[in-house]
Parts: structure tokens; sequence; C-alpha cells
């Protein structure tokens, strides 16, 4: 095993992809071409973004992909090395040379990879049709062919009008055009919500484990993340009034209520009341990521905590379409105070001065001629029928592994390992097999904390697709030889 020293790393790819991608891609080649071996130590984050000319915050998510993925290893007070079971790499020969395709009949070397999402939609259902209608109307519209200033940096005003009467519907959220911020993606919105409330240094508190994307944002926009833990009912309320004791630039809390990310928990009614109380004595800004509400199978509705807030109360609610349509659709909205409303806005006409015009256009007709509750209704009865059938698998083929509450809603289920078994190095051995899938430590600020668990999406695979999942679990878990 090598020392932690300085490496050289070329960074390369292409700007279709975040640059936290093709730094883990390129870390990738090093490993496959030997230079970095199993066991190698590699740079600190803040060595290699420097010599990179990066942000440390993009070094530090490569790292956590990767250490997703099993090239990597973080262990607690070293470093990140590179992992030590994976196979001897061959060395790099001076010329590359393509492999013949596979002939008839014969069996193809590598398996196909089988991704396991986080709880992503299928965008097989999204009304293709009605959309790409929709979409070409609005290129056509008068007002698009004759305009020639950048719209409104909030979004397209008839697409903020149809989303209030949607929300007011489907959510319980008495809003208006005015009171909406329209982004590319709720990751956008994280990302203003924090910059709107959040001095460089401020911290703000998350769920831990919860949704790593969230923490970039936060980080991004200058803010320090400390880690509330979650229990069977959602964040541990008590321990965030204890951290505001501690901790006097607390100035935020973010939170999952609907669906805890990744855990799936809904946080119960008297829960939701101690949150906002506590926000209100300590002066804390909500910031709730209600990422998937239109999924819920089981049970009563659940309103956001945005609909029992005080006016005086500063809760800034983020959603998403992309979850309704596909991941690929990036359209997502703020609800929030006038005046972080507005600072939100600034922030956003400094990076992006508007939106996708056509495409918020044709989505407000697909919300207008109700469509989208259309589509809505069906993907949740075909999506409840995957969450059973996956259920089912589970206490079948890996009873003896696996413990899962059926979750009430959303995408996902929350897969617990039975003790003694490293849900980081099944996932390795998954992907040996051609299945990703992502283990517990990616959810977790702390690695010594991290839950032996897999948060499998159900939605993005038929039930075909599902037994298939299953299957190479059940072949790679670790009893298997």
């Amino acid at each position: 095993m090598r020392k932690r020293g300085e490496i050289t790393i070329e960074l390369t790819g292409t700007g279709d992809k975040p640059v936290f991608l093709n730094l883990a891609a390129s870390i990738i080649r090093e490993i496959e071409r030997g230079r970095l071996k199993p066991g190698d130590a590699l740079p600190g984050t803040r060595a290699l973004a420097r010599s990179l000319g990066l942000n440390r915050n993009t070094v530090d998510a490569a790292f956590h992909e990767l250490t997703m993925q099993g090239w990597l290893v973080a262990e607690p007070s070293r470093g990140t090395f590179v992992a030590r079971d994976l196979p001897a790499m061959a060395t790099p020969r001076a010329e590359a040379v393509r492999p013949d395709p596979p002939s008839p009949g014969m069996p193809v070397p590598f398996p196909p990879a089988l991704h396991v999402s986080d709880g992503g939609p299928d965008p097989r259902l999204m009304p293709r049709t009605e959309l790409v209608r929709a979409f070409r109307r609005a290129l056509a519209a008068p007002g698009f062919l004759c305009g020639s200033a950048y719209g409104d940096p909030r979004g397209t005003p008839v697409l903020r009008a149809a989303l209030a009467g949607y929300l007011w519907a489907e959510r319980g959220l008495t809003v208006n055009a005015d009171d909406l911020l329209l982004t590319r993606g709720s990751q956008m919105g994280l990302f203003l919500a924090a910059a709107a409330v959040i001095a460089p240094g401020e911290c703000i508190a998350v769920e831990e484990p919860g949704y790593p994307l969230a923490w970039t944002a936060f980080r991004a926009a200058g803010a320090r993340v400390i880690g509330v833990p979650v229990d069977a009912g959602g964040m541990d309320v008590a321990r965030l009034d204890a951290l505001a004791d501690r901790v006097p630039a607390l100035k935020a809390v973010y939170v999952t209520p609907h669906h805890q990310y990744p855990t799936t928990v809904t946080m119960g009614a008297a829960l939701r009341l101690h949150l906002l109380d506590l926000a209100q004595r300590r002066g804390l800004v909500i910031i709730e990521d209600d990422y998937d509400h239109e999924y819920r199978f089981d049970g009563r509705p659940v309103l956001p905590l945005a609909t029992r807030a005080r006016p005086e109360l500063p809760v800034i609610h983020i959603g998403s379409l992309s979850k309704l349509l596909a991941p690929t659709l990036r359209l997502g909205y703020v609800t929030a105070r006038a005046d972080l409303l507005d600072r939100m806005a600034q922030y956003r006409e400094a990076i992006d001065r508007q939106g996708d015009q056509p495409l918020e256009q044709a989505l407000a007709q697909l919300i207008e001629d109700g469509t989208l509750r259309r589509h809505a209704r069906k993907a949740r009865r075909i999506y409840r029928g995957r969450r059973e059938h996956l259920a089912r698998l589970l206490a079948g083929d890996l009873a003896d592994e696996v413990g899962f509450d059926l979750p009430a809603g959303g995408l996902a289920l929350w897969a617990r390992l039975r003790a003694g078994v490293s849900a980081e190095c099944w996932a390795r051995r998954a992907r040996s097999h051609g299945l990703r899938i992502t283990p517990g430590l990616h959810f977790a600020l702390d690695v010594a904390t991290a839950p032996e668990a897999f948060r499998i999406g159900f939605a993005n695979h038929d039930e075909r697709g599902l037994t298939r999942v299953v299957k190479l679990l059940a072949q790679t878990r670790p009893e298997a030889g």
C-alpha cells in the first residue's frame, strides 16, 4: 500500500455531465490501468481540489460516489483508500486493442449493468404524446416567436398560475402565482434556499441518514452541515433542540417529512407540531423537501409542514415535477415568504436568467387540461403494484438477511440488513454480477454510524426487472459462494 501523497490526476470528460462525475470517472480510469492499486491512499479532498482547481465539495462528492460504487473505502481518521478487495488490474498496454464482438450464442464476458435507483420514476409511463403536443404548441405560440427579451427569473407566469391551483388542490397550499419560484429541479431550489437564509459559515441541521445532494447544495452555498439522528418517527426533534443550545450559528433545518429520505418514514402530526414550535422559538428557517408528495399509497393524506406554519414562521417548501414525469425533465418549484422568495429570485437570475420557457408553458397546459393529474393516478396504481411485488420477493428470497417496513408511499423501500452483514461489501459483490445498488454508507455524514441497509427504488423497474434485482441480490448475499 502506498502512502497518501501528491498524485496528478487528469480531469477529463464533457460538459454534459457534472464535474464530480467526470472526476470519479478519471479516478476509476487510473485504477483500471493499474496506476492506483488496491489499498493505495488517495490525496485529501483539500489537496486534490487545490491541484485540480475545483471546489472541495466537488471532490468530496466524487469520493462519495466512488465509495458508494465500491471503488474506494473511507476509513475514519485515516483517509480514503482504493478498495482492497478489487481484482488486480491489467497493466497498461502501449496500444489499446478493440475486442472482437462475441459470436452468436457465446456468453457475454461481463453482465449488463442493472441499476437500482434511489427512488426515481419510470420515464416510460410519462405522457409523451401529450407533452410533445403541448411543447409543439408552446414553440408555435406568437409570444414565443416574437419575444426578444428574457423572461421572469421566477418562471413563466402561466405555469406559476397553473401550479398554484394544482398545489392548492393536491397539497393544501394556499398560494398564488406570485408566491412561487420555478427552478431547474428541486436541486436548484435547495441551493437557492440555503443561499437566501444562511450566511457563509453559519449552520444548517439535516437528517442523518439523509440526502447527500442536499448537503452538497448547502455546502456550495457556504453553509456548515450538521447531522441530527433519524428515528422511527423522523428527525429527532429533542436532539435538534439540544443542538440549537450548543450551536448559536444554527440558522435552518432541512427535513423530508412526507417520506424521510432515505428511510421512507412519515413524520407524525405531533412531531410536526413540535418541530414547528421549536423552529419558532429558536428562530430557525425550515426547508421542507416534499420531493414525492403525489405518491401516497396507504392511509390518509398527509399535508406539508408549510400548510401548518404561521405566517411569521419561515417555511421554504420545495417540490419537483421531475418525480412525476422523468428525472431528465428538470423542473421544480419553491414557495416561501415574499422576502425570502425575492432573495432566491435574485440568486437565480445571477446563475440562470430564466427557465426553459417552452417546457414550462407545455407543462402548464398539461396541468390545465388534467393530463398531469390523470398521469399521477395511473402512476400511483402501477407503482403500488411494484412496491408490493418487491416486498413479496424480499420477504421470500431474502427473509433471513433483510428486514423492512412496507412504506406508505414514495418510490423506494428501505431494506435493513441483519446484524453482521456489511451493505457496502454486499453492494460490491452485487456490482461484480452486474447489479448496482446503493448501500447505507452513501446516506451517512459520519462513516462510523453508517446504517447497514439498502435503499431500493422500485418505481423505474417493472416486475420482471424487480425479480431480476432480487435474484442477483440473493446470488451475491454474504453466505453465497
